[in-house]
């Protein structure tokens, strides 16, 4: 019911300015979430009543076990909790009956499953939603960095595997940034932002939509509609997956980790200019991380981070193929706003 009210207010609220100006950036997380809850009540509401699953677990040291678990309520977390403490901090990625599965995913029937660590001996798909979730905090705090009276458009984050150094988000900044060129000190504050996320330890929580309802949240993006219809087109399944963390809802080609928790080094690295394109100035941000599992010392970071300045060249039908994390081998305008 709360939900329900949330999202009847801002939709009256939304509607009454759409022809005005566009809502603040508050204002569109706080209608996007609501809208996001709306749906996911929804999906939650086609099992009335509980049924049972068998979930087999599989992995070192838990051959033969079966939980028995709930049918459309249960996900691959939920079943690290029946196991140990290590198993619910380490899982960061679930294969079912062999697939990616995101960990907050409900279960929707009997299956296998395996718990995915970063410890595992083949790391390629853990990786590689590693990468993605790298970007897709890179873009939360892209999204919430500026001033309301800035609008900033997330454009569709590129699929690059972890050989390239760097993650990357594209986005396009209100024309009066158009002369923004970030400092070491915008770029600190961005990389503060971040980590207040990863301190939170929020969790990315997944819901494959309609298209129609991903339009609906998007509606203040002729951007994200684009991507919507290009997503769906391309889905086996005419669906999208949609990931949101905080309030923050944003469209994803693929899994994403547990939490931003995992995500202990982490660092903002540059903002490159791609040039004008299709929405207006296009600028590509990108970013470093290493997961809590395997840090690095400070001297190879700083390699590493030498090496995520350097603009990320996409391919524009690239296919990602990630391995594991590399070893060792001014003018400014207005700033992000300082939190």
């Amino acid at each position: 019911m709360a939900c329900k009210t949330v999202w009847q207010v801002f939709q009256r609220r939304l509607a009454s300015v759409a022809a005005a100006s566009r809502p603040s950036s508050a204002e569109l997380m706080a209608f996007r979430s609501a809208l996001f809850s709306k749906e996911r009540a929804r999906q939650q509401s086609l099992y009335p009543r509980t049924e049972k699953i068998e979930v087999g677990m599989e992995g070192p040291g838990l051959q033969g076990t079966l939980l028995i678990m709930n049918r459309g309520v249960s996900t691959p977390h939920s079943c690290a909790r029946h196991l140990t403490e290590w198993h619910v901090n380490s899982a960061a990625l679930a294969l079912v009956d062999g697939e990616p599965w995101p960990l907050h995913k409900p279960l929707t029937q009997s299956c296998s499953l395996r718990l995915l660590t970063f410890r595992d001996s083949d790391p390629l798909l853990l990786n590689q939603a590693y990468w993605r979730s790298g970007a897709a905090l890179l873009g939360q705090v892209l999204q919430n960095a500026f001033e309301d009276k800035f609008d900033v458009e997330l454009l569709s984050v590129p699929e690059v595997p972890v050989t390239v150094g760097a993650f990357c988000c594209d986005l396009v900044l209100d024309p009066q940034l158009e002369s923004w060129t970030p400092s070491e000190e915008d770029l600190r504050s961005l990389t503060r932002d971040a980590h207040q996320l990863i301190h939170k330890d929020l969790p990315w929580e997944p819901l494959e939509v309609a298209p129609a309802v991903a339009l609906e949240i998007f509606s203040h993006s002729r951007c994200k509609q684009v991507e919507v219809e290009e997503k769906a087109a391309q889905s086996p399944r005419g669906t999208v997956t949609l990931y949101r963390c905080g309030d923050h809802v944003a469209l994803s080609g693929g899994p994403h980790v547990a939490r931003t928790g995992l995500c202990l080094q982490y660092e903002v690295t540059a903002v490159h200019s791609l040039g004008k394109g299709q929405w207006g100035l296009h600028r590509r941000a990108q970013g470093l991380s290493l997961p809590s599992q395997l840090q690095a010392h400070h001297t190879v970071w700083r390699k590493l981070r030498k090496r995520a300045e350097k603009m990320v060249e996409v391919p524009p039908t690239s296919v990602s193929q990630p391995v594991a994390p590399p070893s060792e081998t001014n003018s400014v305008s207005p700033a992000p706003a300082d939190r």
